[in-house]
């Protein structure tokens, strides 16, 4: 009855909130839900993602590393290299676990947020 079932929303601190829901709604194209003035929250494949103005001093810090599932990680990071992302690597394995092979890159948000684009599949 009280254990955790899933994660129902993840918090990413913003020091623009403007400039952070335009980055994540026209960069990444994350579905937005609703927005005001200090908060915006997004649709990430059921999770909602809760970006905002620190409420409280000890909030202004850098969020954990979100990583993003994508199908194809070389044609989503030449995608949203496109659309102005800058990462600070290039795509490459970090993980073999039998056939899986599992493969991440990493950019920045406009907030100084590190993030990662992951994707794993069976190598043939």
């Amino acid at each position: 009855m009280g254990e955790i079932k899933q994660i129902g929303q993840i918090g990413v601190p913003a020091k623009d909130i403007e400039r952070a829901t335009a980055f994540y709604k026209d960069k990444l194209g994350l579905q937005l839900l609703f927005n005001n003035d200090v908060m915006a929250f997004f649709d990430c494949g059921g999770v909602r993602l809760f970006v905002s103005l620190p409420e409280k001093e000890e909030f202004a810090h850098p969020s954990s590393v979100l990583y993003f599932h994508v199908e194809d990680i070389q044609q989503a990071y030449e995608n949203y290299k496109a659309k102005g992302i800058v990462f600070i690597d290039k795509p490459h394995m970090v993980a073999k676990m039998g056939q899986t092979e599992t493969w991440m890159v990493f950019f920045k948000d406009t907030e100084d947020n590190m993030h990662g684009l992951m994707s794993e599949f069976v190598a043939e």
